[in-house]
């Protein structure tokens, strides 16, 4: 059974950092698409960055680059997402989500396994 875990949400100031963590089970790296998500009310689910089985580098969208980092551990199975220069636009339940392998993982409807969510409040 696949199963995501995140933690590490909470209220930070702005300009503040956060490390969210998403604990992986049920699965390999190795052949499945993972990701980070984030969703504020009344807006769309938008991709933070996702890592591909078949190229083991992050992508990020354009508007995700220079303060966001996401990494991926195989050693715990772990899934990281570093914020820095947080902003109050960046307040949002953060997500992590995984694909079988095949996926197009850039694509939010290509994810059918998803955490819980962690909540991320920036403000002052």
């Amino acid at each position: 059974e696949v199963r995501l875990v995140e933690s590490g949400g909470g209220l930070v100031q702005p300009g503040g950092s956060l490390r969210l963590s998403c604990a992986a089970s049920g699965f390999s790296f190795s052949v499945y698409c993972t990701a980070w998500f984030r969703q504020a009310p009344g807006k769309e689910r938008e991709l933070i960055a996702t890592i591909d089985s078949d190229d083991g580098s992050p992508y990020y969208p354009d508007s995700m680059k220079g303060r966001f980092t996401f990494s991926q551990h195989n050693a715990n199975n772990t899934l990281y997402l570093q914020m820095n220069s947080l902003k109050p636009d960046d307040s949002a339940m953060y997500y992590c989500a995984a694909a079988p392998g095949g996926a197009w993982c850039r694509w939010v409807d290509s994810y059918n396994y998803w955490g819980q969510g962690t909540q991320v409040t920036v403000s002052s």
